[in-house]
């Protein structure tokens, strides 16, 4: 069980590591598409997430699927927001339609 654990971490801190070098990367212009792009891979890993939090991994298996279930959600929902902001950007105004 403390070398699944010891896998997970490293994964986690593996993926941590890439995603915010790929993140970093991104130009400011692509920000925005991609991160619309990637609300539903952050649905999976919700998924995922929950998932890993219900298996019998102790308590720190426990702690460490609802902290990745919270990040997931936090990903999702503030990927939503950012999008729906974008595309307020290209509704017109009902002030500009006279």
């Amino acid at each position: 069980m403390v070398e699944t654990l010891l896998i997970s971490l490293t994964v986690l801190v593996l993926a941590v590591f890439v995603g915010y070098e790929v993140i970093t990367k991104v130009p400011p212009t692509l920000h925005t598409p991609l991160m619309s792009g990637t609300n539903a891979v952050s649905g999976i890993v919700i998924v995922g997430a929950l998932i890993i939090a219900g298996q019998d991994f102790g308590i720190a298996g426990a702690i460490l699927g609802v902290f990745a279930v919270a990040l997931a959600t936090i990903n999702v929902v503030g990927g939503f927001l950012v999008t729906d902001r974008m595309l307020q950007m290209f509704r017109r105004r009902p002030e500009d339609s006279k």
